[in-house]
């Protein structure tokens, strides 16, 4: 497998968005009969879903997600984002390195919906080691290893009767009977990490489990900060949170996956980092006057395929 060049620095990791998931309305009594004036906003999507298309489903969905997870709508995109990766009701979905269950969680439970799963990945106990500072201490890790059953109880607390069944894996120890399971799977802002620790190494491990995981046919969808082509090689490697597009697709390629399209949904042509610039200075981890004139970072959107 061709890696991308790694050099030796390596600097904090982004925060990513954990919030605490907001359980499930009860549902009203069997032998209460609803009308007009006593249905909830919630009750009326879930009264017309088996009418809803897709694409209106997802509208109603996103409609109904608070203002702060509103308000990165315009820099992420959601709808245009999940409906280039195909992702539709029903499916198997993996979210690699989501939160708990993590902004893009908060959107896939009441999506995909009872008939659908949403699988959590997290980067190896043993990987989130080597970042250094707070995230190699022991209790730190210790949150690591119980990913897989917190996670589960989070999607589980957010899903209620209607929303998304839930199963979690650490990268690296995947359970054989989550092989050739999913349909798409997402790696949101994630692949810096698996590109700049240890020389490459955890690529080969992630890889392996995205194909093992994926049905023939599957769909890998990429989000990435995207570093310009110009800058040397030696500065995007990761440690800044940036990634070439051109190295990205390499690594995809080199392991199988086709090339099926790439997206301009999330560019932010106002993010032209320097070699002198890390993603961090950029919102949401900065929220800054002269940070929110830029933006969240530019990104790539890749969608690849595992061959049939």
């Amino acid at each position: 497998m061709k890696y991308l060049m790694l050099g030796a620095a390596a600097l904090a990791l982004a925060a990513c968005s954990q919030e605490t998931p907001t359980g499930a309305e009860d549902s009203a009594p069997a032998d209460e009969t609803m009308n007009e004036e006593t249905m909830t906003p919630t009750d009326e999507m879930e009264a017309a879903a088996p009418e809803m298309s897709a694409s209106e489903k997802l509208d109603a969905v996103l409609a109904a997600e608070p203002d702060d997870v509103k308000a990165r709508y315009q820099y992420r995109h959601p709808k245009e984002t999940l409906e280039f990766f195909g992702v539709e009701p029903g499916m198997t979905v993996v979210d690699i390195l989501p939160g708990q269950p993590g902004w893009y969680g908060k959107i896939l439970v009441p999506y995909l919906g009872s008939d659908g799963t949403l699988i959590g990945a997290e980067y190896p106990v043993e990987m989130w080691a080597k970042f250094g500072g707070d995230y190699s201490g022991e209790e730190f890790l210790e949150s690591r290893r119980t990913f897989p059953q917190d996670y589960v109880a989070a999607v589980d607390e957010l899903a209620g009767e209607d929303g998304a069944n839930a199963a979690a894996f650490l990268i690296g120890s995947m359970p054989a009977e989550l092989e050739g399971t999913a349909d798409v799977v997402m790696m949101m802002r994630a692949a810096h990490h698996f590109n700049r620790i240890d020389d490459g190494a955890y690529w080969e491990v992630a890889l392996a489990d995205i194909n093992a995981v994926l049905k023939p046919g599957g769909i890998v969808g990429v989000v990435q900060h995207r570093a310009p082509e110009e800058n040397s090689d030696d500065w995007a490697v990761g440690n800044a949170g940036y990634l070439k597009q051109s190295q990205v697709v390499s690594v995809f390629e080199d392991a199988g996956f086709e090339l099926v399209e790439a997206s301009e949904i999330n560019a932010n042509p106002n993010d032209r980092p320097t070699e002198d610039d890390i993603v961090w200075r950029l919102p949401p981890s900065n929220d800054s006057t002269e940070a929110a004139e830029i933006g969240e970072s530019d990104r790539m959107t890749l969608k690849f395929k595992k061959p049939e």
